[in-house]
């Protein structure tokens, strides 16, 4: 291929994959089912697909139109469209987000890598979940090694290009990822009083639902969808004008809700099934779950490499996104090949890692931000702040700096029904506002 032309998705469907995985990822399978029972089950995920529509799809569609008008990722999509101006500061906070992002995320992928084979740990008689990812954890050669085999593969996929890469592997690994599901769902549904776990998820609990449940649905829908860190600018700009943007927008975005949602139907069942507590966050996922699965009898040793393969599948999609909007980076500005960007950037990223990796064992005693550890103080940084800052930014720019009507009419290229005057409001009034709230209520500012 001619080095100045630039790469293109072969198809639709290959887009969908690989945007939708990008939006798929851990957050899905373990967030999104707790905070849902923590805030009132059926009445959050009504709110939480509310602010879908009038919040994550206008953002969605933006992103995506930015980059396909440009034919640029994160920074010079910026730098295109308000040469000389600070407005390309917003792109290379989206670069420097993803940076950060998946340095420390390849560690927690990392940890469900190694769960992937630890059924023969956490299925003997007598065992402790807890001890065990403990013991995980807390063990320096055996997380540094799972770090380095995961982001191997991220290098390895993203050194492919898009249509070999990317799209090849995302039309293969989100299929898998379904399938995986919904065998799962049928074991967890089926089992002896699944039904008091299907009742938790899904019975709205009013009294349950308040202000914050609110901010915690606008907060996961904008980090679910991989807003704000450059991810949809840099795959928009893989796209050619006969491509309709507000068609794969939506495909994305029930895409990733479809996952999350499925999620909930996978957990609950089974965990209330054996008398469990639902727990939270990755004691839920590595502690609470291998404790059901050791009561599965000899089919635990399955559905645990299963549930696993599931989540280190979820994590690989959006992980090789992170990437690829640090290597497009070297490849649009610096003129880098392919090649030499993705292992400049994996290498750097792969190092940042160590700091994560390292927080609860050799480098515990550092706890940067509010006493917390150094993988959840990279996790404030970039889901805290940059990305809220990142995603009300480019709102602010569509609506108050480049125009809603030339968004429109980009969007309307290929397209088999136009944005109209809904997004226009919604991009320049809700979508800023709204953002700054959850910005504000996770620094600490409300609440």
């Amino acid at each position: 291929m001619d080095g100045n032309q630039r790469e293109q998705w072969q198809s639709r469907i290959g887009f969908i994959a690989a945007a939708a995985g990008s939006a798929i990822g851990l957050g899905n399978i373990w967030r999104f089912p707790f905070i849902t029972g923590k805030y009132g089950g059926g009445a959050f995920v009504l709110v939480y697909i509310l602010i879908l529509i009038f919040v994550g799809y206008p953002v969605m569609n933006s992103e995506l139109l930015l980059g396909r008008k440009t034919q640029r990722a994160a920074v010079g999509a910026f730098k295109a469209l308000a040469p000389g101006t600070p407005w390309i500061l917003v792109g290379y906070m989206g670069v420097l987000a993803g940076f950060i992002i998946l340095s420390y995320y390849s560690v927690v992928a990392g940890w469900a890598l190694a769960y992937m084979f630890k059924s023969g740990t956490y299925m003997v008689a007598d065992a402790v979940p807890g001890d065990i990812f403990v013991g995980l954890i807390t063990n320096p050669g055996a997380i540094l090694f799972y770090h380095t085999v995961f982001m191997l593969l991220c290098i390895g996929i993203v050194a492919g290009g898009i249509e070999k890469g990317i799209e090849r592997w995302s039309l293969i690994l989100m299929p898998a990822l379904f399938v995986l599901l919904i065998i799962l769902i049928i074991r967890s549904v089926t089992l002896p009083g699944a039904g008091a776990g299907l009742t938790f998820y899904l019975k709205p609990v009013l009294a349950n639902f308040s202000g914050e449940g609110f901010l915690a649905a606008l907060g996961q829908v904008f980090f679910s969808l991989s807003l704000g860190m450059g991810c949809m600018i840099t795959y928009g700009s893989y796209l050619s004008k006969k491509e309709d943007i507000p068609l794969s927008a939506r495909y994305i975005v029930v895409s990733d809700t479809s996952v999350a949602i499925l999620a909930g139907f996978v957990i609950f069942p089974a965990v209330f099934a054996f008398g469990l507590e639902p727990g939270a966050g990755p004691g839920l996922t590595f502690i609470t779950i291998p404790a059901v699965l050791a009561k599965m009898g000899p089919s635990g040793h399955l559905f645990g490499f299963m549930f696993f393969t599931l989540l280190m599948i979820a994590a690989l999609t959006s992980a090789i996104s992170l990437l690829e909007v640090a290597t497009a980076y070297f490849i649009d500005e610096m003129k880098f090949n392919r090649k030499k960007a993705t292992l400049i950037m994996g290498l750097l990223i792969w190092l940042l890692g160590f700091f994560p990796a390292l927080g609860y064992s050799k480098l515990s005693h550092i706890l940067p931000i509010r006493g917390m550890d150094l993988l959840d103080s990279f996790d404030f940084v970039a889901n805290n702040i940059m990305l809220p800052l990142g995603g009300m930014l480019t709102a602010a720019f569509i609506g108050w700096y480049w125009g809603t009507d030339k968004a429109i009419e980009e969007s309307s290229i290929g397209a088999s029904a136009k944005l109209g005057s809904g997004y226009a409001f919604l991009i320049k009034y809700i979508v800023p506002i709204a953002i700054f709230l959850v910005f504000l209520n996770s620094v600490g500012i409300l609440g």
